[in-house]
């Protein structure tokens, strides 16, 4: 006569094995996937080499980007403007309006 435990240790047993292959390896889906997060992570972050674009680079202008950079070494850099918003975060957040 068999114990209460035998049936459930069986079973357990049974699919802990059903897990395992031969040459030691966890398998899901009828591939080794350990470690397959850190792999989609890095890729999502390689830059990619020969880029396809749907439209063409614009070209630029070398003389205002000498203007540009002579400006920043003599420090001397255009002011952006100031962009405003209907209400200043400070207004936003107390829920008062701010300046429009």
């Amino acid at each position: 006569m068999t114990s209460d435990r035998t049936l459930p240790a069986l079973l357990l047993a049974l699919l802990v094995t059903g897990c395992a292959t031969p040459d030691g390896k966890f398998y899901m889906g009828g591939k080794d996937n350990f470690g397959e997060a850190n792999r989609q992570t890095m890729a999502a972050q390689i830059i990619d080499p020969d880029p396809r674009y749907d439209t063409a680079v614009p070209d630029g202008n070398g003389a205002h980007a000498a203007a540009a950079l002579e400006r920043y070494r003599i420090d001397k850099v255009k002011k952006p403007e100031r962009v405003r918003t209907s209400r200043d975060l400070a207004g936003a957040a107390s829920g008062a309006a701010g300046p429009n």
